[in-house]
């Protein structure tokens, strides 16, 4: 157990879960999540290795005697009718039969039908009514001679949720917590180990989250195949409903006119359409349109009466294309049916969530730690809809006057679902505020963006805050818009200095081009998950002619990091002239464990680049803390992360882009800064 685990039991003892417990207690069985958490929670929810080993028994225990499989169901009616009763889990729906003014309930695997259900159940548990619900049950069997009698008998029916929550407690565990520790804990109750995950990363998992707790929330992600969009609307939470095939008709979702009887979205907080891209689909004009203004007004009309409701909206579809090829041919909105491509529905989007920045799930990414039972947190985030966060930042920042309501609507939706996941206690920083405004105006800048693409009538707007205190105007760029600026209109920021946008691999021999005399210091600021840059843009002008390079970093220690050292050796390689030598000199601290295996590793660098004339040294400073670089033709770069720029990549894969080629690996946030000395 890390610290953290250590933590999270101390503040949330008996709410929380041991995450990869899921994967060794599911089996075969085919249940969502909040169900085995739910049953996790009963039975594991605890840090004793014992009782863990126990609870892990009673739970499959509990799921091999009352889970049920489709193809065991005749054994299981059999059980029932020799015990008299039996408890089972399954995901029961009911619907009314109006011939007998009765309510009838139907077992998705045991596979029994017009079992009757009493109208306080149906009352209690709404969502019976519309695409089932997982309970236990506790079924009885009782034959009746009149055979259009069932005789199945329902004796208590309990949904899988928890009964019960202190909200107080929750907000007073919260102020225990760093922001950082927090965004961990969550990170790791959604599944994921926050380790290989950035800030920014973690970030665009989280924002999954915002239709459980704001109302009315329109949230689009579109991306590559393999990175866990539909997930958290699996089976994350009982209070969402994920459509497979992104196809429904307007009864289902709306309402239906002939019965009167509303659809998914008056009885779910999250309704999410999964494969939702695919330009050969075909959807419904009238339910497009029905749709559009219910995402815009939060009403849908039934004739002549106008209803309400609260549900969310998630379309999550993959792409075919990466992102500067749709940058430049297309849009990013693309690959959405025709029906859709609509920029009268593309409007009423609140976010944008790239799914290009998401990492294809590996198997190293999922949590081994302590995360809240999924049940608990979809509980809070329940609660949360309750609240408005949205005006938090009015204090210190005002977004400037040609932002439309429509967009400001949006930024206003995240940002506030942002702050109730991240800070519910509200005491958040001004600079932590700042951070997720920002956030929150690039995912809406995105959609903007696109739109001014497909419809000419749309103009272009500054997505731009003011500072309270001092005036100061702060404009918003999105990552793909500081990565590819030649696709939106505009160039590279003059502080950036060099230009780390250009698209494909690049010599270093062509990234050199300036002689050092005519350089000028600069600096560069690079995003988190910011791609396309590579230690040949970045070094390449500056160690051009050098003939004494000494680098300082007392962060090449470990295999990674000397890798990339080793890297920085290629790129000098590269750019000397063949028939000139160039020494370079390490600076580090000797690692306190694997400082033999350090040595060797340099010895082996030391061998390998003086075939290319690149003469290595190195020196220990155990004192060391600087990040920087001096050449002997007069230049100082101050590194504030060294090397290590580059987040994690599969480095032992020989078949990956990013292994190979640096351009294709994200970034972490960092500064670079040049002086000429």
């Amino acid at each position: 157990m890390t610290a953290l685990d250590d933590k999270i039991n101390d503040h949330f003892a008996g709410l929380v879960v041991r995450k990869d417990l899921v994967k060794t207690v599911k089996g075969n069985a085919i249940v969502p999540s909040y169900v085995l958490e739910y049953l996790l929670g009963q039975y594991c929810a605890t840090s004793d290795e014992e009782s863990i080993k126990t609870g892990i028994d009673t739970v499959k225990d509990v799921l091999r005697k009352h889970y049920v499989h489709r193809n065991e169901s005749g054994l299981i009616k059999s059980v029932i009718r020799e015990k008299g009763h039996h408890k089972v889990i399954d995901k029961v729906s009911v619907a009314l039969n109006d011939t007998k003014d009765v309510y009838e309930a139907s077992f998705a695997n045991l596979g029994i039908k017009k079992v009757l259900v009493d109208s306080d159940t149906v009352k209690k548990h709404p969502k019976l009514l519309v695409s089932g619900v997982w309970t236990i049950v506790d079924l009885e069997y009782e034959h009746f001679e009149d055979n259009s009698l069932s005789p199945w008998i329902i004796n208590k029916l309990k949904p899988i949720q928890l009964s019960y929550f202190d909200y107080d407690n929750y907000l007073a565990a919260r102020k225990q917590f760093t922001t950082d520790e927090w965004i961990d804990l969550l990170v790791q109750s959604i599944g994921f180990n926050p380790e290989k995950l950035g800030k920014r990363s973690k970030l665009l998992q989280l924002v999954r989250l915002i239709p459980f707790c704001e109302r009315n929330y329109n949230l689009i992600e579109l991306g590559p195949k393999g990175t866990g969009k539909s997930h958290i609307f699996s089976d994350f939470s009982p209070h969402g409903i994920l459509i497979s095939g992104g196809e429904i008709s307007v009864p289902k979702l709306f309402v239906n006119n002939n019965t009167g009887k509303i659809g998914l979205v008056g009885f779910w907080d999250t309704v999410a359409f999964d494969e939702f891209a695919g330009k050969k689909k075909k959807a419904n004009n009238a339910l497009v349109d029905i749709m559009k203004n219910y995402m815009a007004n939060k009403t849908f009309s039934r004739g002549v009466e106008t209803i309400g409701a609260e549900a969310s909206m998630v379309f999550v579809g993959n792409t075919r294309h990466n992102l500067p090829y749709m940058l430049k041919h297309t849009d990013l909105f693309d690959e959405l049916p025709p029906q859709y491509y609509d920029s009268a529905f593309l409007d009423r989007l609140h976010f944008y969530l790239p799914g290009w920045e998401v990492d294809i799930i590996r198997g190293e990414m999922f949590s081994q730690g302590y995360g809240f039972v999924v049940d608990y947190l979809a509980e809070i985030l329940r609660s949360l809809r309750n609240h408005d966060y949205s005006d938090q930042y009015a204090k210190y920042f005002n977004l400037v006057s040609d932002i439309s309501t429509r967009d400001k609507d949006g930024i206003n939706k995240t940002f506030s679902g942002m702050m109730k996941i991240l800070f519910p206690h509200q005491e958040a920083t001004k600079q932590e505020i700042e951070e997720m405004l920002q956030f929150a105006m690039e995912g809406r800048k995105r959609v903007k963006d696109q739109l001014m693409k497909i419809d000419s009538t749309y103009a272009a707007v500054r997505f731009a805050y003011t500072c309270n205190d001092d005036g100061q105007i702060i404009h918003v760029k999105s990552l793909e818009e500081e990565e590819y600026p030649q696709y939106f209109g505009s160039f590279a920021d003059e502080k950036t200095g060099i230009d780390l946008q250009q698209p494909g691999p690049l010599q270093a021999q062509n990234v050199a081009k300036k002689k050092s005399s005519e350089l000028k210091g600069r600096q560069i600021i690079v995003k988190e998950n910011q791609r396309g840059v590579t230690y040949d843009k970045l070094f390449s002008q500056y160690l051009q002619d050098a003939k004494k390079i000494t680098v300082t970093d007392s962060y090449i220690r470990l295999f990674y990091q000397i890798r990339n050292f080793m890297e920085f050796l290629e790129t000098i390689a590269k750019i000397k002239p063949k028939d000139d030598e160039v020494e370079v000199h390490l600076i580090t601290v000797e690692d306190e464990f694997k400082g033999p295996q350090q040595v060797e590793y340099f010895i082996k660098i030391q061998e390998n680049c003086a075939i290319a004339g690149v003469q290595f040294s190195w020196e220990f400073d155990q004192t060391l803390h600087a990040r920087h670089i001096f050449t002997d033709h007069g230049w100082k770069i101050l590194l504030d992360r060294g090397l290590d720029i580059f987040q994690h990549y599969e480095m032992n894969d020989s078949f990956s882009l990013g292994n190979r080629l640096q351009q294709y690996r994200t970034c972490k946030a960092f500064e670079i800064t040049y002086l000429k000395i």
